[in-house]
């Protein structure tokens, strides 16, 4: 059966992901231990970040094909904003909506599209960090490991007390004891356990009221030291104490590798920035928000890098995995993009509307016939435009409908042209 620990996430949808996952790290550790009698949860934190990672794949092309069109998309909206920029009346912002709801129906997308995906993502997202955080919470493997120790320890008089102290004496900050009826509960007890160091482990055998099973704690000890050795480093132990431990005569070597876990984690996160798409900006408003997710992309790195120094050391590995992981399906996806027609793109979106709109039972050429209608409304010149400005705004056109002149037969664009023919047909007449 399995147990319920105290630390574990009660939130909705988050909880329920992070309980499926820690099934999966579980599986994970079984698999190695039983395939090839490897016990590292370090390893199982990395092939766990690369599969979870690769399942979210196809969100993350979703998510860049519509920065793609809404890259496209950008001059058609900022000229409907241009238009009604002053316009606050009621029929007028109403307008506004239809002319831009228009724009999305042009190129097949919903203006919430991103959300969308940024919704799925975000719980994903989080209920990883909950499994990395507290692996016994999720993973049995690791949990089985301490339930001899803790037996023992439940039984002792007075252990919450004693516990407590041992937590206060030794600054563990992120260990926090979940009380029944005054006493700790056995789930808090893990807790602790699995976030001592080895230097904690031997002080909590040599305590007077832990003497009588301090063999059970020292066999504790060193399974699960070594389930959490990586590289010589502690994955429960924070990258500071051992840079500390340098300075007071310890091994220089573990002080390095240790100082490699935040520069790490800063130098694979502004990799994975650098490797994202950065969408071409145009007017005041959005250079002002491109420059402050710019500043937010420079601070972010760092602050993870700040993090990892008192952050246990598995939460550094899963930062460096994830963001090289991230950094490779970019390169991938990069490169799948690139190869993309635009055309193409559009006419798999359109494809998409129109079955969702037979299963509505509405026609399916109707919402592209209104959507280029009122997307011809948009370039229209208003009466109280200047010359000079008329005569921009005409050129704009102009030189859109010559980008355009080698569109693809039966495609958006080139639909969109015999349009603009049969308007100059009949001005001519």
């Amino acid at each position: 059966m399995e147990m319920i620990l105290a630390t574990k996430n009660s939130t909705p949808i988050i909880g329920q992901i992070a309980s499926i996952m820690g099934w999966i790290m579980n599986a994970i550790y079984k698999v190695l231990d039983g395939l090839f009698g490897i016990q590292n949860l370090g390893l199982c934190i990395i092939i766990f970040s690369i599969l979870i990672f690769a399942l979210m794949t196809p969100l993350q092309i979703k998510q860049q094909k519509f920065s793609k069109l809404s890259a496209v998309m950008q001059p058609e909206l900022q000229k409907i904003q241009k238009k009604y920029q002053n316009k606050k009346d009621q029929a007028s912002m109403q307008k506004m909506q239809e002319e831009t709801s228009a724009v999305y129906q042009k190129y097949g997308v919903s203006p919430t599209g991103s959300c969308v995906q940024l919704a799925i993502q975000m719980p994903v997202l989080l209920a990883l960090w909950q499994v990395i955080y507290n692996i016994p919470a999720y993973v049995g493997s690791v949990r089985d490991i301490f339930t001899a120790a803790v037996d023992k320890i439940v039984a002792v008089n007075g252990y919450t007390d004693l516990i407590q102290t041992f937590i206060n004496d030794n600054n563990m900050t992120r260990v926090r004891l979940v009380l029944e009826s005054e006493k700790a509960t056995s789930n808090s007890i893990i807790d602790f356990l699995y976030a001592l160091s080895p230097s904690q482990w031997k002080e909590l055998a040599a305590m007077d009221q832990f003497s009588g099973f301090s063999g059970i704690i020292d066999q504790t000890a060193s399974e699960i030291s070594k389930m959490q050795n990586f590289f010589g480093l502690n994955i429960a132990e924070q990258p500071w104490n051992y840079i500390k431990a340098a300075f007071a005569g310890g091994t220089i070597l573990l002080a390095v590798l240790a100082l490699l876990i935040p520069v790490l984690a800063w130098a694979t996160q502004m990799l994975n920035i650098k490797l994202m798409p950065q969408a071409t900006q145009q007017n005041d408003d959005q250079n002002t928000m491109a420059n402050s997710m710019k500043t937010m992309n420079m601070i972010m790195p760092i602050m993870s890098a700040v993090f990892c120094f008192t952050f246990p050391v598995g939460l550094g590995i899963y930062w460096i995995a994830s963001a090289l992981v991230r950094s490779v399906q970019q390169v991938i996806i990069n490169r799948y993009m690139d190869k993309m027609n635009l055309d193409d793109l559009i006419n798999e979106n359109m494809k998409k509307m129109e079955k969702k709109r037979e299963k509505a039972g509405l026609p399916p050429q109707k919402i592209t016939n209104q959507a280029h209608q009122n997307v011809k409304n948009i370039n229209k010149i208003t009466k109280g435009s200047s010359g000079a400005n008329a005569e921009e705004r005409a050129k704009k056109v102009e030189e859109s409908y010559q980008k355009a002149s080698n569109a693809k037969p039966g495609s958006i664009t080139a639909k969109a042209n015999m349009v603009r023919d049969y308007n100059e047909r009949n001005k001519k007449k």
